[in-house]
């Protein structure tokens, strides 16, 4: 399942989960919404696996991205 770690306030994640949204994905099924604003082990989690504190950042499978322009045409090849 890909992972997208995010939080609400974030209107560069907002991008990518509306992308989500278009592309029919099912949250819990297709993709894990993870929390990750400021000191939440979401947060800890990012900086473990990518090294350095930035969202959005998707998960799937050996495949790490940040940037959300990214993410979306990652997600638009994947699932188009």
């Amino acid at each position: 399942m890909i992972r997208l770690f995010q939080y609400d306030t974030c209107p560069y994640c907002r991008r990518v989960i509306q992308a989500t949204e278009s592309l029919g994905l099912v949250p819990g099924k297709d993709i894990e919404f993870v929390e990750a604003s400021y000191g939440t082990p979401g947060r800890a989690e990012v900086v473990r696996l990518g090294g350095i504190s930035q969202v959005p950042f998707l998960v799937d499978g050996d495949v790490q991205m940040y940037e959300s322009a990214d993410i979306i045409a990652y997600l638009r090849s994947k699932y188009s």
